[in-house]
């Protein structure tokens, strides 16, 4: 701002710089420990990618859970009760990680911790699970015959979808139970602007 000072019957004209206000989130720092600025993170920005990530995860569990029980009893040949009992196990077990993923979070690594975490298990265990679809379909191995299982594929193929099922759901659990809330925080409930997205963010 130019103005104008008069000394001594001098005008004189200066530049006064006026501090620049910026805008931050009362009571939130960035993970240097610095003010949080309300128009360069958080808000719509931060949320739209939580949201594409929320998608992808959701594509990628109901792509699993839906397509499950015909590769068990197609590849793997497993009888119709047999691969609905093991469909019926990992996604209980998945359905109940999330409570521990919870206890987890709130407890000992935090919710963006705990993200991290489960996302990386999360991508590992669909990697592997992709590798175990893609070895051979093993038709030298002899088909393996029990009163409840039958099987035409190595023990190492089978052991592996397993494991890799069941890192998959350990993912999801500390994943599902902490991407919505950390979405939520994203939006300043104290800001009427902020505080109705929040809304529109859950819907």
């Amino acid at each position: 701002m130019a103005t104008s000072v008069r000394s001594d019957d001098v005008s004189v004209d200066r530049e006064i710089e006026t501090p620049l206000v910026l805008d931050t989130v009362d009571g939130a720092v960035d993970y240097k420990g610095r003010p949080v600025i309300r128009s360069k993170s958080g808000y719509w920005r931060s949320a739209w990618l939580i949201i594409g990530v929320e998608v992808a995860e959701r594509f990628a569990y109901g792509g699993i859970e839906s397509n499950l029980i015909t590769y068990l009893r197609g590849p793997l040949q497993q009888s119709t009760a047999t691969a609905a009992a093991n469909v019926n196990i990992w996604d209980g077990t998945a359905s109940l990680l999330p409570l521990l993923g919870g206890f987890v979070a709130d407890s000992y690594l935090g919710c963006y911790s705990t993200i991290i975490v489960a996302s990386l298990i999360y991508i590992l265990g669909l990697g592997l699970l992709t590798i175990s679809a893609m070895l051979p379909s093993l038709s030298n191995y002899e088909c393996q015959v029990t009163d409840e299982f039958t099987s035409c594929s190595s023990q190492f193929q089978v052991i592996l979808l397993f494991f890799s099922l069941y890192l998959v759901a350990i993912g999801q659990g500390g994943h599902k139970h902490c991407v919505q809330a950390f979405g939520a925080d994203q939006f300043d409930e104290r800001h009427p602007k902020e505080c109705k997205a929040r809304s529109s963010f859950f819907n």
